[in-house]
């Protein structure tokens, strides 16, 4: 089938998105990553402690190691069902708000668990759901969102990531302080953002006499995308990949940094002022880049400054274990991650290798997105306990995100 074939459903978008739907997106996302964020950075780690305290780190390591596990699988999966459902409400917003439910229920069981083994199962369930609706949400972008638009609302969807990540800290630290509580908030907000999207929005359905012109097993193994034949997509993979083992590496274990390392007396509300100043930044990062390079069409520059910020909030952090150092880290690490994903997702979306396997495609790229949190919980573990502690892990995320900027330099594709 030739691309002048395709439904309109798989057209490349050429009409500008208008604020409404750009809005509900973002309100989407913001539900979307509280629900994944504010468990990672504050519920598990307490959970863990309040589990196993002699072994925290490790719990921690495992519980989200094995959800993530768990995301690589749902994300490209779910990406795939949609972009062969036929359901007269669309392609996307069915698993949408599928996915937002699944993950609804996989906190509540997280706020009722009673030891580890329920605690990993309810995250699991967390992972799957939410990251089913991240792969929906995610899709949505090249489905509606004609290029030259593209790194505008990237940056959106970048700043919706990070005020997600602070709300959800604000939320479980000052408005609801108990740990059961606090998860089923989280529950909650996923719900409303996931609702307000999928019934205020449309969402272009394929005709329902379409068949897709492979079936599910060559599809299935079309999971793997060849490097040799499609290059630019994987050096964009690669980036990203890099990028987010780099900003997991540094931000995974940040509560027990404060704790032990910087022995700052309030960790919780420590950890809430960083994020709050990343927060700051990353906007303005994000906002100012994603105007810049749609008004130039270029997007690899502002990936290479993004780096060179990022690394040097990490390496700071490896020289200086304090509480001066973290303050001045956590600015430019929002900045540096504002202004790259104000790019990324307008570079991923162009290297894509067919128009009928968006979300398919992007389930691919969300997994050097999600892989991260399986390998970054375990390495980091290994780093604290034998290799050096928080100076070597703070070395190893710059490092990782130096090698990011020579990854993008191999995308031909986009300047």
């Amino acid at each position: 089938m030739t691309e002048t074939q395709l439904p309109a459903a798989l057209a490349e978008p050429v009409t500008r998105v208008r604020p409404g739907w750009t809005t509900l997106l973002f309100l989407a996302n913001i539900g979307l990553w509280l629900g994944i964020y504010a468990p990672i950075q504050i519920l598990l780690p307490e959970q863990a402690e309040l589990l196993d305290a002699a072994d925290k780190e490790l719990v921690f390591g495992i519980v989200t190691g094995v959800g993530a596990v768990v995301s690589l699988i749902a994300n490209p999966l779910v990406g795939l069902a949609s972009d062969r459902t036929r359901s007269r409400f669309g392609r996307r917003h069915p698993w949408t708000l599928l996915g937002a439910a699944v993950g609804a229920v996989g906190l509540v069981v997280l706020a009722l668990a009673p030891n580890v083994l329920v605690m990993t199962i309810g995250w699991c369930v967390v992972q799957a759901g939410l990251n089913g609706m991240l792969a929906t949400l995610t899709s949505a972008v090249p489905d509606r969102v004609p290029v030259e638009q593209r790194a505008h609302i990237g940056g959106l969807v970048g700043i919706s990531q990070m005020l997600g990540t602070v709300l959800g800290a604000v939320l479980v630290t000052v408005v609801v302080t108990s740990l059961p509580g606090g998860y089923v908030a989280c529950a909650v907000l996923v719900l409303l953002g996931a609702a307000v999207f999928v019934f205020r929005t449309p969402d272009l359905a394929l005709p329902r006499t379409w068949r897709p012109p492979h079936g599910w097993r060559q599809v299935l193994a079309e999971l793997w995308v060849s490097p040799r034949a499609h290059p630019d997509f994987a050096w964009a993979w690669s980036c990203h990949f890099l990028i987010n083992l780099g900003n997991s590496l540094g931000t995974f274990f940040l509560l027990y940094f404060l704790k032990d390392a910087v022995h700052y007396p309030d960790p919780d509300t420590g950890l809430l002022i960083m994020m709050g100043l990343y927060g700051v930044a990353l906007a303005i990062g994000g906002v100012a880049v994603g105007h810049l390079s749609d008004k130039t069409g270029r997007r690899k520059p502002y990936v290479y400054l993004s780096v060179v910020v990022m690394a040097a909030a990490a390496f700071a952090l490896t020289t200086w274990q304090t509480w001066p150092a973290a303050l001045a880290a956590s600015p430019l690490l929002g900045v540096g991650f504002g202004a790259y994903w104000a790019v990324a997702l307008a570079i991923l979306t162009q290297v894509l290798p067919k128009a009928q396997d968006r979300a398919k495609d992007l389930g691919v790229i969300n997994i050097a997105n999600l892989l991260p949190q399986v390998i970054a919980p375990l390495l980091a573990t290994v780093i604290l306990a034998d290799l050096g502690g928080y100076p070597a892990l703070f070395a190893a995320a710059g490092l990782a995100t130096l090698l990011a900027g020579g990854a993008v330099a191999g995308v031909k594709t986009v300047r």
